[in-house]
């Protein structure tokens, strides 16, 4: 399991840096983002374990049926916490500007 786990990192890892480079780029370019080291760090650990729990039901999950809904399943709760911590969807005390 751990060789799976460090295989899948180094495939993941190099997607998240790029998917980081888009707010970074876009923070050279005009004052409307505005990242701190804080929230790249949040970001990167949210990409890395959603693309490594993806990564386990691929691999892990054989029917095609339930690999499909436990996907969406995390997508989706990707999607929420990042609603979340960007604009305070739900009002929770963690919850960005």
């Amino acid at each position: 399991m751990l060789y799976l786990l460090f295989n899948m990192m180094i495939k993941i890892l190099p997607i998240v840096g790029l998917l980081l480079l888009i707010p970074l780029i876009a923070m050279q370019l005009t004052n409307e983002v505005n990242w701190s080291f804080f929230d790249f760090i949040i970001m990167g650990s949210l990409l890395t374990i959603t693309g490594l729990l993806i990564g386990i039901v691929i691999k892990k999950v054989n029917h095609y049926k339930y690999r499909e809904i436990i996907i969406v399943i995390i997508v989706i709760m990707f999607l929420l916490i990042w609603a979340e911590l960007a604009v305070g969807l739900f009002g929770t005390p963690f919850a960005g500007d």
